[in-house]
């Protein structure tokens, strides 16, 4: 089936990999060097000058870590994939190839905290600056772009609001200027949403999340749809900042993507109950989820994602206050950033991973003190929504008995 292009069922078990050339081994053999002998120091002035192929030094490559670039780019319809020591490690590294000092960037309205804390250091330090857009139309992503803007930055979904950006829309108005389009993809993962099929120039994951799947790993991917262009990057900003991904954790990485697939379902299957859970909850105030009929931006996410994936973000009567005491009631549901592990997680963005972003900033976003975002996990779903039913009860209890105090 070499010639044949195969499903993304198939492609996370078996792209990348040739047995035949790893002694016939069926796992993917973790290459644990930091470099690599030549056999003769002509082959090593060969490789350095680009003569031959063949590896070098685990900054500028590494057999591990090849299997899963390739299995990444497959996966997201790219020509290209490089890995990274965190997703953030990933961000930088295209922001800074991208970019130069006067240069503009325009983000969707919500993005990760450190994302922002990035984006304010190149702003202060090298005069490359940032603005954010709805971009929900045409005339307001053109009334944002800027003689100097070179890229948009896109998270869809919108990390922690759920909010969706059309993927379509950004694109064609990106091609008509001539500006690059970078996504960033860790809420959905390859196997529910591809952007480099919508005209995404890159996109980017927190690897850390659904990509592995079980918590164990700090990484970055970034999948590019012009090959030249992704090795130019390698060769200069991955070698020189040196944001690499150790051997070891590439070989975890492949390991968790072979269940991508069966993972990203029961997330979503899970995350569809809850959502109608929360509906009948008196303490909640309002749900975020793509796949909601009721999201705005529903027709948008049926358009460009296979599922809704397992994030979940929703407000409840009352402040950090309330939204804490609910936190520190549950009982199987873990507080924790991150996301996509195997369990439930729960966090309160405001005071947690968008922390840095000033307040104002926030609320603009959406992000507020009654906002929580629950990472659904694999567990039963009644086991989910028992905890938090129990949770929801003592809050009802103890604020009832607080205003009667």
């Amino acid at each position: 089936m070499k010639n044949k292009q195969i499903k993304k069922e198939t492609a996370v078990v078996h792209k990348g990999y040739d047995s035949s050339v790893h002694h016939d081994s069926l796992s993917v053999p973790l290459y644990q060097t930091s470099t690599f002998a030549f056999s003769n120091a002509e082959q090593g002035e060969k490789r350095f000058a680009g003569e031959e192929g063949g590896n070098i030094y685990s900054r500028l490559g590494n057999p591990t870590v090849r299997v899963l670039e390739e299995r990444m780019a497959e996966l997201e319809n790219g020509q290209s994939a490089l890995a990274f020591g965190s997703g953030m490690a990933a961000v930088s590294a295209v922001l800074i190839h991208v970019t130069k000092t006067g240069d503009h960037v325009l983000c969707s309205r919500g993005i990760y905290g450190c994302t922002f804390g990035l984006l304010e250091m190149m702003d202060e330090k090298y005069n490359i600056s940032h603005s954010f857009s709805a971009m929900s139309t045409e005339q307001e992503i053109e009334a944002a772009i800027r003689p100097e803007t070179v890229c948009l930055y896109v998270e869809t979904p919108i990390n922690p609001t759920m909010e969706i950006v059309d993927l379509e829309l950004v694109c064609k108005v990106a091609r008509k200027h001539g500006l690059k389009v970078i996504v960033d993809n860790t809420f959905s993962s390859p196997y529910l949403q591809n952007p480099i099929d919508f005209g995404a120039d890159y996109v980017l994951h927190s690897a850390t999340k659904y990509i592995n799947g079980h918590g164990d790993v700090i990484a970055g991917l970034l999948v590019g749809n012009d090959a030249e262009d992704m090795m130019n990057l390698r060769m200069t900003v991955q070698k020189d900042v040196g944001g690499i991904i150790s051997p070891f954790d590439a070989w975890l990485i492949i390991r968790g993507l072979k269940t991508l697939h069966v993972r990203m379902d029961r997330h979503s299957e899970n995350a569809a109950k809850l959502v109608s859970f929360l509906k009948s909850s008196p303490i909640v105030n309002k749900i975020y989820y793509p796949f909601d009929p009721d999201h705005p931006q529903y027709e948008i996410a049926k358009k460009q994602m296979k599922a809704g994936s397992g994030l979940i973000s929703f407000t409840i009567h009352g402040g950090k206050e309330v939204a804490q005491y609910l936190m520190n009631a549950l009982e199987l549901i873990k507080i924790a950033v991150s996301l996509g592990d195997a369990e439930t997680l729960i966090q309160h963005p405001a005071t947690m991973t968008h922390s840095v972003i000033p307040e104002m900033e926030r609320e603009k976003m959406g992000i507020t003190h009654s906002l929580l975002r629950l990472s659904v996990g694999l567990e039963h779903s009644d086991d989910i929504m028992g905890d938090l039913q129990q949770a929801f009860a003592k809050v009802e209890t103890h604020f009832a008995q607080s205003v009667q105090k």
